[in-house]
């Protein structure tokens, strides 16, 4: 009743198992399979020790059965012994007898003399002569010696006898027991030979019993199987120690190959040193020897490609440019020992090393520039915080949060990608591998720029082109962005790229490995960067004209295509000279490029802060573009040509000093181009042709040119400090709306032409800084 009730009160218990039954369900399991696993434990272990029990019976067996071995050759050695002097005492005895019988047969007079001396003759016939004895005894001595192992012994047995028999070491014309006795003495030679070659071929022979066997089969004249004999026992002794080493290359990939050079070359140069000092400057074995170890090096280059990392890992570079390092390094030291192997390896090595570097670029082209895979989380790994994000950080934040972040993290990815590259290289790497590494950073440099190209606007900003537009992941709209990207670019080209390069390659200079017959010239290695640095230039400078072309061909045209700088400006002046007027000025469209000038060069004082050679470098470059299409625009001359066109002086006078004005902007603003004074000088003459064929005479329509120089410096006062007259505040108003008109940055880098502000960030310059010489001549006509 009781249960019933806490049944009723907590009905949740029933859904709890009881303790008993968990412990007969599953620690019964648990106990079974323990004790199962213990009685196998004891199982195993009883069958461990009857093994071990076998084998330690079974080795004092081998143990005894040797030494029973060892005994019984003793035993058939003494025996050998017994046999052999018992025959000489029956030889002795022998001879005694007859000797006996003969004083014997002197003692009793000549009685039956013809008998007896038959008999004695039947006797002595019957035993062998001395000859013959010497040579059993030699050929029984030669068992001994060979039974014994005593090589020495046996070689100097075996030199005495053919001194003493010179019959032995030719054919010649011999009878048959002397053919006989030659057959068994080579017999004898031959197994001396054999138990010399089997000495070789023993795995543990020491270096001692190596040279003495060696040794013993020249003075048998067997001088080239000595030789095969010795490179054969050290390729085995190779290929023993290599098979030991294999299995721990992979855990070492980038060092396995130097480890396996230096098992390769010191057997190399112990067998070199080896054959010299057995066989000497023999031609023969010298060219064997060179041919062995050229076999051992292809066999090498094998192993390297065999057991190297996957070729497009950067693990891979490294166990490359360290197996390059290594192996030249040691064939270096060869050289002394007069083997030279560095080209044959290089031959062998480039294939390979080649094939390493043009992986390991795709691997770091597919790793920077495939920015389709990368996702959020890249932008705050450490990977991308490289000395770029330095520049990043300095420009306005704006930018970062607006795109440029992801700019600059695949300007990383590609920086870094190079970095760890040239990380991987060792100066023998790039002594003999440096320009291809070169050529390939220029076209990894190509392929980036083609992507910042993309990434500009362009002639293909079309609506209808959207296939364009798709794979494109980010496209620079403002100067801002514009501007940072071609400062990232330039840092990279300028700074960066050139201190890792010469980096590596200083490293290269300073190594004292290369003291070799195959290190170039200095010159030739300032030649190779100077000619990779000039294809860095000549890409970044395509990147460069095309910002300054897009640049310029927007403040040229309108939105709906029209010229703004336009022949027409120079036809509808009133008035007939600009030097009698008050205050001349630039046409508006010049003084609208000023004004465009002058608020890029303070965007580019923002984004590009502390890198004046760039900013100073695209100001140039967009001036110099500017007079360049006023030169080729044959539409623009193509008004003045017409004749039914009415032409002024005026005109003239105006656009001489726009081209003087434009000139004096550069000089004023501290880049002075003599690129833009050569063309604006020859806008100048043609100009001056071009009206001189429509009857002005240029003579008394233009002044001196000081006078062009003098108003171009004031006008750049008065549109700077505002000090203009009424007329040019009519030409400030139309300036600012063709201004409103082409500019298209963003407010923060709006400014007034009137502002002081403006002057020091275009300029940075003194009213002093006006003065510049006179580029132009008087007029021609």
């Amino acid at each position: 009743m009781e249960s019933s009730e806490e049944d009723d009160d907590f009905p949740f218990i029933e859904s709890i198992t009881p303790q008993s039954k968990i412990d007969s369900l599953y620690q019964s399991h648990t106990e079974k399979g323990i004790r199962k696993v213990c009685c196998e434990l004891i199982d195993l272990k009883d069958a461990v020790e009857n093994l071990c029990g076998n084998m330690e019976t079974k080795y004092l067996a081998f143990l005894r059965m040797s030494e029973e071995v060892v005994e019984m050759e003793h035993e058939l050695i003494e025996l050998r012994k017994h046999i052999s002097a018992q025959r000489i005492l029956v030889q002795d005895l022998m001879t005694g007898v007859c000797r006996e019988l003969e004083e014997y047969n002197s003692a009793n007079g000549d009685i039956g003399d013809s008998q007896q001396d038959l008999q004695v003759d039947e006797l002595q016939s019957s035993l062998p002569s001395d000859t013959v004895i010497r040579k059993e005894i030699f050929l029984e001595n030669i068992d001994v010696l060979l039974a014994e192992h005593k090589v020495e012994e046996a070689i100097e047995a075996l030199e005495a006898e053919e001194k003493y028999c010179p019959e032995l070491k030719g054919p010649g014309d011999t009878s048959s027991m002397e053919a006989s006795y030659r057959s068994v003495f080579l017999k004898r030679k031959s197994m001396l030979e054999d138990q010399l070659i089997g000495i070789t071929e023993q795995p543990l022979v020491g270096i001692l019993e190596l040279k003495k066997a060696l040794s013993a089969l020249i003075k048998l004249g067997k001088g080239p199987l000595a030789h095969q004999l010795l490179l054969k026992s050290y390729g085995s002794r190779l290929q023993k120690s290599i098979e030991v080493f294999l299995p721990s290359c992979s855990v070492y990939p980038k060092t396995f190959p130097a480890t396996l050079s230096r098992l390769m070359f010191s057997i190399i140069s112990v067998t070199t040193k080896e054959s010299g000092s057995i066989f000497g400057d023999n031609p023969v074995y010298t060219n064997r020897l060179v041919q062995w170890a050229e076999w051992e090096i292809e066999y090498f280059v094998r192993l390297v490609k065999n057991n190297a990392p996957s070729s497009e890992t950067v693990f891979a570079l490294g166990a490359a440019s360290n197996c390059v390092q290594a192996s030249l390094t040691y064939c270096s030291m060869l050289e002394s020992q007069g083997l030279k192997l560095s080209k044959l390896l290089l031959v062998l090595l480039r294939p390979y090393i080649e094939e390493v570097l043009e992986f390991n670029f795709r691997r770091a082209r597919r790793e920077a520039l495939d920015v389709a895979e990368m996702d959020e989380s890249s932008l705050l790994s450490p990977h991308s915080m490289s000395p770029l994000s330095a520049f990043v950080t300095s420009s306005d934040s704006v930018l970062v949060d607006s795109g440029m972040k992801f700019m600059e993290i695949v300007e990383a990815s590609w920086f870094s990608s190079v970095i760890d590259i040239l990380a991987q290289l060792t100066p023998m790497a790039v002594l003999h591998f440096g320009a291809n590494v070169l050529t390939r950073i220029s076209q990894l440099f190509d392929k980036y720029m083609d992507m910042l190209f993309k990434s500009l606007p362009g002639p293909s900003d079309d609506d209808n082109l959207t296939e364009l537009k798709e794979v494109i992941q980010f496209r620079a709209e403002t100067d801002s962005e514009q501007l940072a990207l071609l400062g990232l670019a330039f840092t990279i080209l300028d700074e960066l790229l050139p201190l890792a390069v010469m980096k590596v390659w200083s490293l290269k200079n300073e190594s004292k490995e290369l003291e070799s017959e195959s290190t170039v010239p200095n010159a030739s290695i300032t030649a190779e960067l100077k000619e990779w640095k000039r294809n860095l230039q000549h890409s970044f400078d395509k990147l460069r004209d095309h910002f300054c072309r897009q640049y310029v061909l927007t403040f040229i045209y309108s939105r709906e295509g029209k010229t703004r700088l336009n022949a027409l400006i120079y036809l509808s002046g009133e008035g007939e000279d600009l030097y009698w007027g008050s205050d001349p000025l630039p046409s508006l469209p010049f003084q609208a490029l000023f004004a465009k000038l002058q608020q890029l060069a303070i965007v580019a004082g923002d984004v590009l802060l502390g890198r004046e050679k760039i900013q100073k470098n695209l100001l140039a470059r967009l001036t110099e573009t500017v007079v360049m299409w006023l030169s080729e625009e044959q539409e623009f001359w193509d008004v003045f040509e017409d004749e039914s066109v009415p032409l002024r002086p005026l005109g003239l006078q105006q656009l001489i000093l726009d081209m003087h004005f434009t000139v004096e902007i550069a000089c004023f603003a501290g880049y002075p181009s003599r690129h833009v004074q050569q063309i604006a000088s020859a806008i100048i003459t043609r100009a001056i042709r071009t009206f001189s064929a429509r009857g002005i005479d240029p003579q008394s329509a233009l002044p001196e040119d000081e006078w062009f120089v003098e108003t171009a410096k004031t006008a750049i006062n008065k549109l700077l400090l505002g000090t203009s007259g009424s007329d040019a505040s009519e030409i400030d108003e139309d300036h600012v709306i063709l201004h409103d008109e082409m500019v298209s940055d963003s407010d923060e880098t709006a400014s007034s032409l009137s502002s002081t502000e403006s002057f020091e960030s275009f300029a940075s310059a003194s009213m002093g800084e006006l003065d510049s010489p006179v580029y132009f001549t008087g007029s021609e006509g």
